[in-house]
């Protein structure tokens, strides 16, 4: 639980930073960046937030779920546009694969340099 309130913490944070300050971003996004901030300086340890990732990201189809059911509504426009859709969504995935494939390379790299100097 205490993982869990901490991920709702900078959650509410970043929509209270988002709807008070009217920063152009959305307010998950704003959290994101405080919760890594949080962690890259030490005031959050990683072991708080462990367990609760692990949970919600073995159970992440449930919240994918109510997105692809209300896409059923849009089915005829998506019908009508297919090649515009899909370009789309094909541009997007790669771009996710080749964000989450470059931060993965650079992150084990960096892992690789600090054994290094670690010996």
């Amino acid at each position: 639980m205490l993982g869990f309130a901490w991920l709702m913490g900078f959650l509410l944070a970043g929509e209270g930073i988002e709807h008070v300050l009217g920063v152009p971003l959305p307010g998950n996004v704003i959290g994101m960046v405080m919760l890594l901030a949080g962690l890259r300086l030490g005031w959050v340890k990683l072991e708080w937030l462990q367990d609760t990732a692990q949970f919600l990201l073995s159970h992440m189809m449930l919240f994918f779920a109510p997105i692809v059911v209300g896409t059923m509504v849009y089915a005829d426009i998506m019908l009508a546009h297919p090649l515009a859709i899909s370009s789309v969504v094909i541009a997007g995935t790669l771009m996710v694969l080749l964000a989450g494939g470059g931060s993965a390379f650079l992150i084990e790299r960096r892992k690789g340099k600090e054994k290094e100097s670690h010996g």
